[in-house]
C-alpha cells in the first residue's frame, strides 16, 4: 500500500502549473493492495500493550509535511488549518516493520513501538483519539506522518498503536478518529525536528478537503468527560492490559446519502434496493432544527463487507459513503 519511499522525505515537488510555491512533500509509500499485511516483528520490546497513551501537549506547527495541498495517485489533499472539532469515522490500517525507523512526513524517524499515526489532512503534529468500534478498546495517538493513500482507509497506525486496538491479525478495523486539544496546564514543547513556521499555512481558497463526509451532531457520541480526555489511560480494561475501553456501538451502517427533502431518499433508497448492497433503508433526524433522512446500508459486519459495498456505490456514482452508527 505505500508510494515510493522518496516521496516521504521533505523535498519541492511541482503539484500543478501554476503553483509557485514550493513545499514539502508529505506522502510515504504505499504497498499495493494485494499486498498481504506485513507479520509482526519477531523481536518486539516487552509489554507493548503497557505503552502508554499520548498526552496531547502544544507543539509548533511542523515545518515539514504542511503544505496548502498536494497530490497523490490522482487526488488532490488540503491540509486543514485546524484539527478542532476534527471527527471521522472509517477504516485504519496499520504499518510497522518496513518503515521502522524511516523518516514521516514531519522528519522524525518513524518509531514502530511508539503511539503514533499517519493521516492525509489533519495538520502535523496532531493528537487524536482512535476507538476501535468492532470492540470498544480506545488509545491517543500522535499524528506526525502523511498516509494511508489506498482505498478508503482514513488513519495508519503504528505497530504498538494497532496491537492496542487488538487489529494486528485482521490489518484493519473499523474506527472512530476524534481529535484532541493539549489539557490546560500542558507546557509548550520546543520541538527540536518540529521547528515553527511563522504562520500555519492557509488551506487552497473555494476548495473543499478531501475527507469522509462531515458527522453531524445527530451522528456524533456525546464528548468525553474532560478528565477522560486529559487522562486516557483512566478507564482501563478488565483484561489489566491498561487499555482503555468505551462501550461498542449496536451497530454499523454505510450511509449513502443524506437529504433534506424526504423524496429524494426514496428515490436514492429504491435506486440501491435490489443491487446487491443489503438492507437499504432511510433513517430521519431532526439536527440543527432541521430534520434530515439519511439512506443506511446495513448493519456491517466487518471490514471486507465495508469495503465490498463502499466500492459498489463508487461504481455507481456515489463517492461519499462513509461509516455510521446506530
Amino acid at each position: 500500500m505505500r508510494l515510493a519511499r522518496a516521496l516521504a522525505l521533505p523535498l519541492c515537488v511541482v503539484i500543478a502549473a501554476g503553483l509557485t510555491a514550493c513545499f514539502s512533500a508529505p506522502p510515504r509509500p504505499e504497498r499495493p493492495s494485494s499486498t498481504p499485511v506485513p507479520p509482526p516483528p519477531t523481536e518486539r520490546p516487552p509489554s507493548v500493550e503497557a505503552v502508554p497513551d499520548m498526552v496531547p501537549r502544544n507543539e509548533p506547527r511542523s515545518r515539514y509535511g504542511n503544505p496548502p495541498f498536494y497530490d497523490v495517485m490522482g487526488k488532490r489533499y488540503f491540509v486543514l488549518s485546524s484539527s478542532v472539532g476534527y471527527v471521522e469515522r472509517g477504516v485504519a490500517s496499520w504499518y510497522g516493520p518496513g518503515f521502522h525507523k524511516v523518516r514521516t512526513s514531519t522528519g522524525e524517524p518513524y518509531d514502530m513501538y511508539a503511539m503514533t499515526a499517519a493521516h492525509k489532512t489533519l495538520p502535523l503534529p496532531a493528537y487524536v483519539r482512535v476507538t476501535n468500534l468492532q470492540n470498544g478498546r480506545s488509545i491517543v495517538v500522535r499524528v506526525n506522518d502523511r498516509g494511508p493513500f489506498v482505498g478508503n482507509r482514513i488513519i495508519d497506525l503504528s505497530y504498538t498503536a494497532a496491537s492496542k486496538l487488538d487489529m494486528l491479525r485482521n490489518g484493519t478495523a473499523m474506527v472512530e478518529v476524534r481529535s484532541l486539544e493539549p489539557v490546560a496546564d500542558s507546557a509548550p514543547l520546543t520541538a527540536a525536528l518540529a521547528a515553527p513556521s511563522a504562520a500555519p499555512p492557509p488551506t487552497a481558497p473555494h476548495a473543499a478537503p478531501l475527507i469522509a463526509t462531515p458527522i453531524t451532531a445527530a451522528e456524533a457520541p456525546p464528548p468525553a468527560p474532560a478528565d477522560a480526555v486529559q487522562s486516557p489511560a483512566a478507564a482501563s480494561d478488565s483484561s489489566g492490559s491498561g487499555v482503555s475501553t468505551v462501550p461498542v456501538p449496536r451497530a454499523l451502517f454505510i450511509q449513502a446519502g443524506a437529504f433534506s427533502d424526504p423524496k429524494n431518499a426514496q428515490r436514492l433508497m429504491e435506486k440501491l434496493r435490489g443491487g446487491g448492497y443489503g438492507t437499504v433503508f432511510v433513517r430521519d433526524n431532526e439536527i440543527a432544527g432541521r430534520r434530515m433522512y439519511r439512506v443506511r446500508i446495513g448493519p456491517v459486519p466487518d471490514v471486507a463487507e465495508f469495503d465490498r459495498i463502499v466500492a459498489a456505490l463508487e461504481r455507481v456514482g456515489i463517492n461519499d459513503a462513509h461509516l455510521a452508527l446506530d
